[in-house]
């Protein structure tokens, strides 16, 4: 069966994003590479884009989900930023959707506070400083 993971696209800050990343979901990162660990030979890069991150990969729970991100290449400088699209983490418990919540709006803006929904859960939105939009879920337990 085919899965998802997202892969996000920065403008010279995805080192940033991931670092900070990996403080809100801990975890190590299982691929970690940057623009001058490519063959140099083939394409020389300007100046300032060898230290910038070619692909970094950050599993996230235990499903198997990875998060991945690379900064956009010289030739592709208009990347599009995280605003067209939000981000959905479900997490087994109140308790850590609030330390997720928390660590992702750190710097960045809550669209809507994480709280009790009408429809049963809890449930919050923000914008993490990156300008990536994210959606943190706990289910209650059904009854």
């Amino acid at each position: 069966m085919a899965f998802l993971n997202v892969y996000l696209n920065y403008n010279g800050t995805c080192e940033a994003a991931f670092n900070h990343y990996k403080s809100v979901f801990g975890g190590e990162f299982s691929m970690f590479s940057r623009f001058s660990d490519g063959p140099a030979a083939e394409q020389p890069l300007p100046d300032g884009e060898a230290n910038k991150i070619l692909h970094v990969s950050l599993p996230v729970g235990t499903a198997g989900c990875v998060l991945m991100g690379s900064d956009c290449p010289p030739e592709f400088p208009n990347g599009v930023h995280g605003n067209l699209f939000n981000i959905s983490v479900n997490t087994d418990s109140k308790e850590e959707a609030d330390r997720i919540f928390i660590g992702l709006s750190e710097g960045g803006n809550a669209s809507m506070p994480i709280a009790d929904t009408f429809w049963g859960a809890y449930f919050g939105m923000c914008a993490d400083r990156f300008g990536v939009q994210w959606m943190v879920n706990y289910d209650y337990p059904k009854s």
